[in-house]
């Protein structure tokens, strides 16, 4: 029957890439398990992804496209230098349509504005909407068309911006109408972004420019990218690139890193949390060091094969005291870690395999306990709109819902 015959050889294909998957080795000076996330940590993990830690600089949370969007716009309309965009969604509507006028009003007036989006992500990003950049001169460049079918798989998962090179945006945001309002409901999402200023706005713009030149071929002019940035606040920071063609394992290895370091608490609020062998193995020994580990993820989701991928694998997490939070009401589209109150990531990197050896990322790394404090603030707030998975609750699932999440969990290396 040739339906059985593609059941079979879908799990086979997926038995076979979890067969393939390896965990990528620890730098040969880590800290020991429980070392903290001090200002050492810090330096070393950051050296180690060729992304030095940087003093004097001043982030801003934006919750939710009420807050996220206005802030960027603005950002853009006062552009009187450059716009270097990277996304990995585009999709035509109301939000579209205040990009390209903000955007495009500033090519006609002369600002060189460049914006690159993934061709996948791309897909409901109408011809005639691309067309109305392009005529005003935007420079707008497609990351692996699909009809590269080499690197179909390979995907810019990146939400970046940098305005004159001196302002910086990095999240989870993409441009769609589902990201406006204040995620009152379904399909709306839950996410956060962040404005940044000070010397690490260089470290986004030059992550920007890597996969600008893997496309183009072309360097952005260097009075336009690369202006002296003097110290704008209290953080130390950086942003750190991962992806096939540039730091493979820096995603993986930041987590994995940052988790194994922990001495008292870790808080991680992830859309797509499907972690593999060595992080579930970090977590574990985490739990027995005696860490307090929060997990929050989605209720609502919109691909719930992920979802039932991700709790296929909660059990030994379950058993060792780690606790389930899921968000409800809305989509949900977060990706923060924070460690000891004090080390604090975020990004576009997903807790799973895909974010952590297949798409490029990028994500922030900032240590400052009162920046954490904020973070650690917007997790409690958004833990009122969860509920609790107990170990009893989890426990109970019947035998059906075990089979179908099993089932999916299969694919877990590719979702």
């Amino acid at each position: 029957m040739p339906w059985l015959r593609t059941v079979v050889v879908s799990l086979a294909m997926a038995l076979l890439l979890c067969a393939c998957t390896t965990d990528p080795p620890l730098r040969r000076n880590a800290p020991p398990p429980g070392a903290g996330v001090t200002r050492t940590f810090a330096d070393d993990l950051a050296q180690s992804l060729d992304a030095p830690m940087t003093d004097g600089n001043r982030i801003e949370t934006l919750i939710n496209g009420d807050e996220i969007f206005p802030s960027m716009l603005d950002a853009i309309r006062q552009a009187t230098n450059s716009i270097t965009f990277e996304n990995f969604i585009w999709r035509s509507g109301a939000l579209s349509d205040q990009f390209i006028q903000s955007l495009s009003e500033r090519a006609r007036s002369g600002v060189d504005v460049r914006v690159l989006i993934d061709a996948f992500g791309a897909i409901e990003f109408n011809n005639s909407d691309e067309r109305r950049l392009r005529e005003t001169g935007v420079r707008l460049v497609k990351y692996n068309p699909l009809w590269q079918v080499w690197d179909w798989n390979h995907r810019t998962h990146r939400k970046l911006m940098v305005v004159d090179g001196r302002i910086g945006f990095i999240g989870g945001a993409c441009v769609g109408d589902t990201w406006l309002g204040n995620a009152e409901r379904e399909p709306l999402w839950r996410d956060t972004h962040y404005r940044i200023e000070g010397p690490v706005v260089a470290q986004i713009q030059r992550t920007i420019q890597t996969n600008w030149f893997e496309m183009t071929g072309q360097c952005f002019p260097e009075a336009k990218r690369a202006p002296s940035l003097e110290n704008a606040g209290r953080s130390v920071a950086d942003c750190f690139c991962s992806g096939p063609n540039e730091g493979r394992h820096n995603a993986h290895q930041s987590y994995v890193e940052a988790i194994r370091a922990a001495k008292k608490s870790i808080r991680l609020q992830h859309s797509y949390f499907v972690p593999d062998r060595s992080s579930i193995r970090a977590l574990v020994a985490a739990r027995e060091r005696g860490v307090r580990v929060e997990v929050m993820t989605p209720g609502v989701i919109h691909a719930n094969v992920v979802r039932r991928a991700s709790r296929s694998l909660w059990e030994p997490l379950i058993d060792a005291g780690v606790e389930f939070y899921e968000f409800q009401g809305s989509r949900f589209h977060c990706k923060l870690m924070i460690v000891d109150d004090a080390w604090v990531s975020v990004g576009s990197i997903n807790f799973d395999e895909r974010s952590f050896h297949i798409n490029d990322e990028a994500n922030l790394q900032v240590l400052d306990p009162e920046f954490a404090a904020k973070q650690i603030a917007m997790f409690e707030q958004d833990k009122l709109r969860t509920l609790r998975v107990t170990r009893e609750s989890y426990k109970r699932r019947g035998v059906w819902i075990r089979l179908v999440e099993n089932c999916y969990g299969l694919f877990r290396s590719v979702l």
